[in-house]
């Protein structure tokens, strides 16, 4: 019974302390909502050079990081370690950034699967994390950012080839609600910093 009790005891310290340190660094989360609102303006304004952007920085992604991996091979292979795998993947990486720099268009189609997996990854960890903090700190607004990536994820799988433009446009409502969330979430977290920190000094005084 009293093990039971540590054990919850120690689950409730444990939701205590990430509620608290989400709550000292509020500005970090208003900041990504304001950035994730900013790139939907950008996305309903222009869609066009919006999608085309995200191709070239997947690319650009792609050439640095099979760059990377031919260097830890050599690395690997002048330690008398198995470098081959490291090597082929570095060379297939820069493949694919040469790929979608010379033809963007067919980059789109992997691109917007790509984006379906992400989103949805991100929002199934947003729920879990949800459910790790404390209700007063804007719980339920976690998990409503979590359930629109979710729902975006799904919409992007069951509809892979519809237009750049309405592709964008679903990125941008995306992100705007998704930011909208934050910035809630973060000024929840605010108000309970300034609440503990008034209710801190009122005990000191």
């Amino acid at each position: 019974m009293a093990s039971g009790t540590s054990g919850t005891t120690d689950s409730l310290n444990r939701v205590q302390a990430m509620s608290s340190l989400l709550a000292q660094n509020w500005w970090a989360v208003a900041l990504r909502g304001v950035f994730a609102i900013i790139f939907a303006l950008i996305a309903f304004f222009s869609p066009g050079a919006t999608l085309l952007s995200l191709v070239w920085v997947f690319a650009a992604y792609m050439l640095v990081d099979g760059l990377f991996g031919i260097v830890s091979g050599i690395r690997a292979a002048s330690n008398n370690q198995r470098w081959g795998l490291l090597v082929l993947e570095g060379i297939l990486n820069i493949l694919v950034g040469v790929i979608a720099f010379i033809m963007p268009g067919l980059t789109v189609l992997f691109f917007v699967t790509l984006m379906a997996v992400w989103s949805l990854i991100t929002g199934v960890l947003m729920i879990v994390a949800a459910f790790k903090l404390n209700p007063e700190y804007g719980r339920g607004w976690l998990i409503f950012s979590g359930i629109v990536s979710v729902l975006f994820g799904i919409a992007l799988l069951i509809a892979p080839l519809v237009g750049a433009v309405v592709l964008t446009w679903w990125l941008g409502a995306y992100a705007l609600v998704f930011g909208i969330g934050l910035l809630v979430l973060a000024f929840k977290l605010r108000r309970w910093k300034d609440d503990s920190t008034g209710s801190v000094g009122t005990l000191r005084a």
